[in-house]
């Protein structure tokens, strides 16, 4: 939810630092730069501090940042907040993953699988939080074409140019980031309290524990999964951010059926990422992943081959974010299997995904202006597919390399200078 209200809140963020829409997108950049430093530094933290304590704090820092939000009254203070947010919500996203391998090891799929859904399903109920206290304010188009709408500047004529915090004029937009801003503060007391009752023997002997298990080919799985996320993400974001106007100017579709479609992509998404959390419980993360391959593989070439086909598009967009879904933290548990992941490894694979995520969409936004009449997106999304389908068989084959000698003694004596106790 921290996230995803940005966007159906932005046009009253930008009234109240008095700009338009176009001139504030800063605020996206400055907060995927925060995001990808929050990361690293998420990473490396985990390796060396209590992790429900850098969470807990992460949620404190992330409550802060969503209650001095509405009250920024310049353009560069917004900018500088939503970085500093970006960080918080970076070290949350690796800690997360962190914390769920740290607690169930390669056990936990279905626990990951929970995670990734309530990412979903906060992305989901954002907008609805947003519309129904902005009291129907804003209309679909504030969110597909921005530039198009006048500057919404602030007029009163008691506003102090000068003035850097200050109450906003819309007290519904303080509402909105402030419930949400108070759920994440609950949230971090849990935490705390978590913390506070955590024994750190018992987290030293599951790191030891956890530690002893490596793959022979280790940088190398760390490295195909950031370049696995890397064309994953970026082909998710993209289908997501494009179907809109790829529906409107290259298959003729009317607005409202194009936003429908866009809602049916994310939908079976959320629906299907629900459905995982049964789904890990009997199926393994390497089996989920080759069924989300297959189905990317297949809705995306008849997205190619039928891209004038409204109805094809309707069910290929269906299979398609179905077939997305399970694939994000079904590849952190696969690894899991095979290699331990630290703090830093899990922050290596989730900048992958984020520089995928800002790198794809970019340039297919320059190629599809540049080649207006073919379907550019969909031809990422195919490559995308066939990229990641061919590249999970060789991870595979390097996670299932059998060890050398040497490191199957290091392992030996590792597990042998363990204790024997069955909380392991």
């Amino acid at each position: 939810m921290t996230v995803a209200i940005l966007g159906p809140t932005f046009p009253d963020l930008a009234r109240n630092v008095n700009q338009n829409m176009s001139s504030l997108s800063q605020v996206f950049v400055g907060r995927a730069l925060g995001y990808l430093g929050g990361c690293a530094i998420g990473g490396v933290l985990f390796d060396c501090m209590n992790h429900f304590l850098l969470v807990g704090v992460s949620l404190l820092a992330t409550t802060i940042g969503l209650y001095l939000i509405p009250f920024c009254k310049r353009a560069v203070l917004l900018i500088v907040m939503m970085s500093i947010f970006g960080i918080s919500y970076g070290t949350l996203d690796t800690g997360g993953n962190v914390l769920i391998l740290i607690l169930w090891g390669d056990k936990g799929a279905p626990h990951m699988q929970a995670l990734h859904f309530s990412f979903a399903l906060g992305a989901f109920l954002a907008p609805i939080l947003a519309k129904l206290a902005l009291g129907m304010t804003m209309s679909a188009e504030n969110h597909t074409e921005p530039d198009l709408y006048p500057p919404a500047l602030n007029q009163s004529p008691e506003a102090d140019p000068d003035l850097l915090f200050a109450a906003p004029d819309d007290v519904n937009l303080l509402w909105a980031y402030a419930s949400i801003g108070t759920y994440t503060f609950v949230v971090s007391v849990f935490l705390f309290a978590l913390f506070s009752k955590k024994s750190s023997k018992h987290e030293k002997s599951r790191a030891s524990a956890q530690g002893s298990r490596r793959a022979k080919h280790h940088k190398a799985l760390l490295c195909l999964l950031f370049l696995f996320f890397f064309f994953y993400v970026g082909a998710e974001i993209t289908y997501g951010s494009y179907i809109f106007s790829f529906a409107t100017t290259h298959v003729g579709m009317e607005e409202s059926e194009a936003a429908g479609l866009n809602s049916i992509f994310w939908g079976t998404f959320a629906a299907c990422r629900g459905l995982a959390i049964f789904f890990a419980t009997c199926l393994q993360p390497g089996t989920m992943i080759v069924l989300s391959n297959v189905g990317s593989l297949v809705s995306s070439l008849f997205l190619v081959l039928f891209d004038k086909s409204p109805l094809c598009l309707w069910i290929a967009s269906s299979v398609y974010g179905a077939s997305m879904a399970t694939t994000f933290p079904s590849g952190i548990s696969w690894l899991e299997q095979y290699t331990s992941i630290s703090g830093k490894s899990a922050a290596f694979f989730v900048i992958g995904g984020s520089f995928g995520e800002m790198a794809i969409p970019a340039v297919i936004g320059i190629l599809q202006g540049q080649y207006p009449h073919l379907p550019v997106v969909l031809y990422t999304c195919l490559g995308s597919a066939v990229f990641t389908a061919v590249l999970f068989p060789v991870m595979y084959k390097l996670a299932t390399l059998p060890l050398d000698h040497k490191q199957k003694e290091n392992r030996k004596n590792d597990q042998k200078a363990l204790p024997s106790n069955s909380g392991l």
